[in-house]
């Protein structure tokens, strides 16, 4: 790592242990480096496990068309999700725990088998997801004012905070993965609404894509992984206090509080 690259991440290191949002690093790595953003965030995953951090998935951000546009890129990213990330269903984050945080509604693979190859295909990609679920991914942004661009959010974890999953666990057959309607309600009102195929087209595309990626940067997806596929509309802030629902045609709901102090 140069050393523009170690201050990038030493500075969102720093955000996440003292809970105070910190200035854009695209200043230290360029606003287009994409390697160097990975450089950061893998920097950042591996002294993570060093403190006892465990990997339990991936999420992909970025699988909507027009926010791709708006930061300048033509794919999708990701990030990696901790087993301290995971949040039942139903319950309460505490609002230390989150920085700026917003929600939103996606599909969630569970997989059953590895996938190690870099040219794995859509038919592999489906024989290896065990079941689906519906979920609610908390982002969150270490960066000052949500001020990013791609460089940023990919140091700084994708934006990765929490993710809730349901637990009506369905099977893909059994799953309009396309059409399927979503619903997603902060203290009750209606805040989005989208389809599966909002998410790059098909969750599944999502999912193939970060298939190869992982495969490409040695860190494949693996059993029992979840893989959380982008959102299916847009997201909404949360403040203190608010409870959040997603629903999904034939997967159920989610749900996630935040709590008042």
């Amino acid at each position: 790592m140069s050393d523009k690259t170690q201050e990038a991440a030493s500075r969102i290191w720093e955000a996440t242990r003292s809970g105070k949002t910190v200035d854009p690093v695209r200043d230290l790595i360029g606003e287009t480096d994409l390697d160097a953003a990975y450089q950061v965030q893998d920097y950042l995953t591996e002294k993570r496990l060093r403190e006892g951090g465990r990997i339990v998935g991936r999420k992909i951000g970025l699988t909507s068309r027009s926010v791709q546009v708006q930061l300048g890129v033509d794919q999708p990213d990701f990030g990696i999700l901790f087993s301290d990330m995971d949040v039942p269903t139903g319950g309460e984050i505490p609002w230390r725990d989150v920085m700026q945080p917003k929600v939103e509604a996606e599909i969630a693979f569970v997989m059953k088998r590895s996938l190690t190859g870099v040219d794995v295909t859509t038919a592999e990609v489906m024989r290896a997801v065990e079941y689906v679920v519906p979920a609610i991914e908390v982002v969150g942004s270490r960066i000052r004012d949500w001020d990013i661009r791609i460089t940023d959010t990919i140091a700084d974890n994708a934006s990765s905070s929490h993710y809730v999953l349901g637990h009506t666990p369905r099977r893909l057959r059994d799953v309009d993965i396309l059409d399927c309607g979503m619903h997603l309600q902060v203290n009750c009102a209606d805040v989005a609404t989208g389809l599966g195929r909002a998410c790059l087209g098909s969750p599944l595309n999502a999912t193939t894509w970060l298939a190869r990626r992982m495969a490409q940067v040695g860190r494949p997806l693996a059993e029992g992984d979840v893989v959380l596929a982008g959102a299916l509309g847009p997201m909404a802030p949360v403040k203190q206090g608010d409870f959040a629902s997603a629903t999904i045609e034939g997967l159920g709901t989610v749900s996630v509080g935040f709590s008042k102090e």
